[in-house]
């Protein structure tokens, strides 16, 4: 199912998603909030507190200590999901990024309606939503990681085994869990078991960490 189709399902049955949009400067907030608007699932919400199940767009240049401070808020204290949209992310912020629950990223320069969008639909499922030569360079960030982890005593057993590939190698293409359930003939609550048990047995920080993890250890 694309995207296009997966947010019309989602407003034909009145399943809208509640979207606060956070920006520096009016005129970044306004384009933001004027983009999403156009889309007949974003239920715009005045203000810029999220709740659980709200998504938040944050807007910035980078991702500065003041915005990774509000993820983590948003995130872990208001249970909301995160969007960031910025212009460019430093080697020693995108760990910083992804460990604040962050799934979603969308470049500045690529922040079209489809793409603002896309990114909230992912960021609402608790999926992945990465620019291509972001995961690239979470790759190389997170084989260090795992070279550096496996010196350790106590470092967790890595590997994989093949239904966690399975839906590793469906993420990585882009579907959603319910997409995954029914290529792989699981329930959801199954797809959603897998992720958590990989993720919590290598210690990796959600789905993005984890495809880069499987894509650098050559799983797919």
């Amino acid at each position: 199912m694309s995207h296009r189709q997966a947010g019309s399902r989602a407003a034909d049955s009145g399943n809208r998603i509640p979207v606060v949009v956070q920006a520096p400067d009016p005129i970044s907030q306004a384009g933001v909030r004027s983009q999403l608007g156009q889309h007949p699932v974003i239920d715009l919400l005045d203000g810029t507190e999220a709740g659980p199940g709200a998504v938040a767009v944050l807007v910035n240049e980078s991702p500065d200590e003041t915005t990774l401070s509000r993820l983590r808020r948003l995130v872990r204290s208001e249970g909301a999901h995160a969007v960031l949209v910025v212009g460019a992310i430093r080697e020693a912020e995108l760990l910083d990024v992804i460990e604040c629950g962050v799934g979603a990223i969308v470049w500045r320069h690529e922040a079209s309606a489809h793409r603002l969008v896309q990114a909230v639909l992912a960021a609402s499922r608790g999926d992945g939503d990465l620019p291509a030569d972001l995961l690239g360079r979470l790759i190389t960030q997170v084989g260090s990681l795992q070279r550096t982890a496996a010196g350790r005593p106590g470092a967790p057993l890595s590997g994989l085994v093949p239904r966690e590939i399975d839906v590793l190698r469906l993420i990585a293409e882009g579907m959603d869990t319910g997409e995954i359930a029914s290529k792989l003939s699981y329930s959801e609550r199954t797809v959603k078991n897998v992720m958590h048990g990989l993720t919590t047995r290598l210690h990796l920080r959600n789905r993005a960490h984890a495809v880069a993890y499987a894509l650098r250890e050559g799983y797919i």
